[in-house]
């Protein structure tokens, strides 16, 4: 089948996310060495040795990670119409994932975030919209209201990938603004997400949800 207009920007899309993934693996093969200073680790020395964070910390680096690619999944029309088993099978990976392991490890981290108490409720609003996102999709999906669980599907999903637009706006401020290191992050620490969830409610505004009201 060629290509067609309207499946381009998705497959680019698509590219742009499998570039973007790979970096991230790349970020989160430096602490399979445990070091208490790599990378990030540098920033958070003050809490390193608190055991809950520390061990928080690695499970969200290490299962976010699955959470992007089991996510990913889920939106491969191809994979929901040839082998449905495997695509609910990721779906309860996903789900699993977010709502017991790296989601709850997110939510811990959050109380200790930098930048004071402005950065602490954006990532604590992050992790619980994140499990409460994830949550609805999956009683939608148990409801057989379809069109509801892919609209909250996309909303989570758009959540997961603060874990890249957090880093792209991360390198964005520091290249063209001069402010602050903590002043960026306090910005990163709400734009991260906030833009992500505004693109996801305009994708269901103009693209999914017609489409479903089009079928029905």
């Amino acid at each position: 089948m060629k290509p067609t207009c309207k499946n381009i920007p998705v497959k680019i899309a698509l590219i742009v996310l499998a570039v973007f993934s790979w970096l991230m693996l790349k970020i989160v093969l430096q602490y399979t060495s445990l070091d208490i200073n790599a990378a990030f680790l540098q920033l958070k020395q003050a809490y390193i040795l608190i055991d809950v964070w520390r061990v928080s910390f690695y499970i969200h680096v290490f299962s976010s990670m699955f959470a992007l690619m089991a996510g990913f999944s889920q939106f491969s029309t191809k994979l929901l119409a040839t082998k449905p088993r495997l695509h609910r099978r990721f779906g309860y990976a996903y789900v699993i994932n977010i709502l017991f392991v790296t989601g709850p490890a997110g939510l811990i981290m959050s109380f200790y975030a930098n930048g004071g108490i402005y950065s602490r409720i954006a990532f604590v609003s992050l992790s619980v919209l994140w499990m409460i996102f994830t949550s609805l999709a999956v009683f939608k999906a148990f409801k057989k209201d379809f069109t509801a669980h892919r609209a909250f599907m996309i909303r989570s999903y758009a959540l997961t990938l603060s874990a890249i637009s957090l880093r792209i706006w991360k390198v964005i401020l520091a290249d063209f603004t001069n402010l602050g290191p903590m002043d960026r992050y306090r910005i990163i620490a709400w734009l991260g997400w906030v833009l992500n969830l505004l693109i996801a409610e305009w994708i269901l505004m103009k693209y999914v949800i017609k489409r479903e009201v089009a079928f029905n």
